[in-house]
């Protein structure tokens, strides 16, 4: 399972006791926000997208879109999603659980800086009732951010 091998992951940081298991589903940003008590911006949303052969994730704050031209602009491409099934072989995690932790190698993490308005945001854990609250810095280091960039509105 999925939170499994985050958890794992996690405790490189001591943080796998800090994961937040919910009864309630946490799959989409609005459903994320109510069992968290959160606005929906604070929601770390991931999303699995196409690069290439390879999967990248692009972690953006809850309230936002990718932005075509942005995307473009930035990466020489239009963005093309990855589907259900695609996230889950390439990422190992299940839409509504996709994450930046524990990812195959070669899946790169970038974060957009729509997610600076905060100080600490809600980013999933593997699962479709998980989360874990942490601070930029921490995201940054956990995800193994390549970089920031700027592809939403």
């Amino acid at each position: 399972m999925a939170i499994e091998t985050v958890r794992s992951y996690l405790a490189k940081w001591n943080r796998d006791k800090d994961i937040i298991e919910l009864s309630e589903s946490t799959a989409t940003v609005s459903s994320a926000a109510v069992a968290l008590g959160v606005v929906p911006a604070r929601i770390a949303k991931t999303i699995s997208v196409k690069q290439g052969s390879a999967a990248a994730v692009i972690v953006t704050s809850g309230d936002v879109k990718l932005d075509n031209r942005k995307y473009k602009e930035k990466f020489g491409t239009r963005v093309k999603m990855l589907t259900p099934e695609e996230a889950l072989a390439m990422t190992g995690h299940a839409v509504g659980g996709v994450c930046p932790f524990g990812l195959p190698d070669g899946v790169t993490v970038f974060l957009d800086v729509s997610l600076k308005r905060f100080d600490t945001v809600f980013p999933a854990c593997g699962s479709n009732n998980s989360a874990i609250e942490l601070t930029l810095n921490e995201l940054g280091e956990y995800s193994r951010n390549k970089e920031w960039v700027d592809v939403c509105v």
